[in-house]
């Protein structure tokens, strides 16, 4: 029953975290509604507040494979319940992703026709980019994305420790850590979106991504033919992930209890 709930709670939340931020994008895109990525930003980090406030009593309210790898690697959560938590994941985001495509397809299309856009060229990552992130649009290499995707996670992930554990005493009342974290992710996007689009999820990344392509965005739905999509975002989020969890846990919490 645990698992259950657990794995409902998580199904849920990086459901309409996909939802929201997905669909602030296709906003974006179709009706040209945001200017800046602050305003994306700031969507996606209300629709995470909200959605750790709906389902915090159902699960641990990650919504992300490099939190959840992260908590695990930390025992911070028993690697048994890792894979419910993933699939989870990966099925809301996913399922997101669909509603994402069945609320705005027909404006997708409107888009493509007024732009000559062929769905599955090159050129299509203009509305592909609704779904999966992209680097290689901005001029950006491999490299520099992984470096991006990592850091962008790591402060993630690092404050996410901060904000919930506690050995650290300045951490904000219990009611109003979604709000904080929430803004953590509006600052990252802030800052890393001008070069990534700000993944920094695993499952956010993959499972949008995988509706692209049954939609009809074939090879656009991938960012280049060398693997950027496992390297840059699955790969670095959870690296970085798992170096903030370490940092913080095996380090500054130790400092932390001294000093308490």
């Amino acid at each position: 029953m645990e698992y259950l709930k657990e794995s409902i709670g998580e199904f849920i939340g990086t459901f309409f975290l996909v939802l929201f931020g997905c669909g602030s994008v296709a906003v974006s895109v179709c009706f040209d509604e945001y200017h800046g990525i602050f305003q994306v930003g700031i969507v996606w980090g209300i629709g995470l507040t909200l959605t750790i406030y709906a389902t915090r009593n159902l699960c641990n309210a990650h919504f992300n494979p490099a939190v959840t790898i992260s908590m695990a690697v930390c025992r911070r959560l028993p690697w048994r319940k890792v894979p419910s938590y993933l699939l989870s994941q990966f099925l809301g985001a996913f399922t997101g992703g669909l509603a994402v495509y069945a609320l705005f397809h027909m404006n997708i299309a409107a888009v493509e026709a007024a732009e000559g856009i062929v769905r599955g060229n090159a050129e299509s990552i203009r509305t592909a980019k609704m779904f999966g992130e992209y680097y290689s649009f901005a001029g950006i290499s491999m490299g520099q994305a992984f470096l991006a995707e990592a850091a962008g996670t790591f402060i993630l992930v690092f404050m996410i420790f901060a904000l919930t554990e506690s050995a650290n005493v300045g951490r904000p009342d219990n009611a109003m850590t979604p709000l904080f974290v929430g803004l953590t992710v509006t600052t990252c996007l802030v800052l890393i979106a001008p070069l990534t689009q700000a993944g920094l999820n695993p499952a956010r990344d993959f499972a949008p991504r995988f509706v692209a392509l049954l939609f009809g965005w074939g090879q656009a739905s991938f960012p280049d033919a060398s693997g950027g999509a496992f390297w840059v975002y699955i790969l670095a989020p959870v690296i970085g992930g798992l170096a903030a969890g370490l940092l913080y846990t095996k380090v500054l919490e130790r400092f932390m209890k001294k000093a308490a």
